[in-house]
């Protein structure tokens, strides 16, 4: 019989999605072709200095996610998920490392998107809050009806950038108020921080701590248990039975 994570009536559960479950759902990943797009590093279409050089290069780049995104749909990795927030409630917190907004599209509301979200967009020179923007910026540049000044950049937390201290301190607050926690990270590389140092934090709080990977991750050690595998495969079974609700 497969071991299943200990969830009863009084467990909250922390997801951490990674690249991973995105990848089954075609969704290509960052370092794809070595890192470049379109012989660009991946960098110069992903930071605050590339969009400052070139932004149209930037946004043809995120116009192409867009694109690709549209075509790809929730997989069972991504439902497995949504169904189990609906049985836990309040109990359940998702982070996602992921900007493709599959899990939303999946049903999952208790959602934290630590890098964005790759249909948001927001000015890159005022305060106005991020926008809902499907288009694909190919061709005039997108400026702020507000401010009349900034260009409207993606909504993605790029590199050389913080994240959200709000959506860290929502995913500390969940693990202080939990009775009893599972830790469950899925499709995560293990290199990416801080993300990569939440089963520590949550060991540190008393979790059982889980990873659900096709591969063997770089953090793999620090998790109680590691299932390895697709995660449509393996998330609908392991979640399945995991409580008496």
């Amino acid at each position: 019989m497969q071991l299943r994570p200990p969830i009863d009536d009084e467990t909250s559960v922390l997801v951490l999605t990674g690249a991973g479950i995105s990848a089954e759902s075609g969704i290509p990943t960052f370092r794809d072709a070595g890192g470049l797009w379109e012989s660009h590093a991946i960098e110069d279409v992903a930071s605050p200095g590339g969009f400052e050089r070139d932004p149209a290069l930037v946004w043809r780049f995120y116009s192409e996610r867009r694109r690709k995104a549209r075509t790809c749909a929730p997989n069972p990795g991504h439902r497995a998920l949504a169904l189990l927030e609906r049985r836990l409630g309040d109990r359940f917190l998702l982070a996602s490392q992921n900007v493709d907004g599959l899990h939303g599209r999946a049903g999952s509301e208790r959602l934290v998107e630590l890098h964005g979200n790759l249909f948001l967009s927001r000015c890159s020179h005022c305060a106005r809050p991020p926008f809902s923007d499907e288009a694909e910026h190919t061709g005039a540049l997108p400026r702020c009806e507000q401010c009349g000044t900034g260009l409207w950049r993606p909504h993605i937390v790029w590199f050389g950038e913080m994240l959200d201290p709000e959506h860290l301190e929502r995913i500390d607050h969940f693990m202080g108020k939990a009775k009893r926690l599972v830790f469950l990270a899925v499709g995560t590389s293990g290199a990416v921080w801080p993300a990569a140092g939440l089963v520590g934090v949550a060991r540190a709080r008393g979790a059982d701590t889980w990873l659900v990977n096709a591969e063997r991750a770089e953090n793999t050690g620090h998790f109680h248990h590691f299932v390895q595998g697709e995660s449509g495969t393996v998330l609908p079974d392991l979640l399945a039975s995991t409580s008496r609700w």
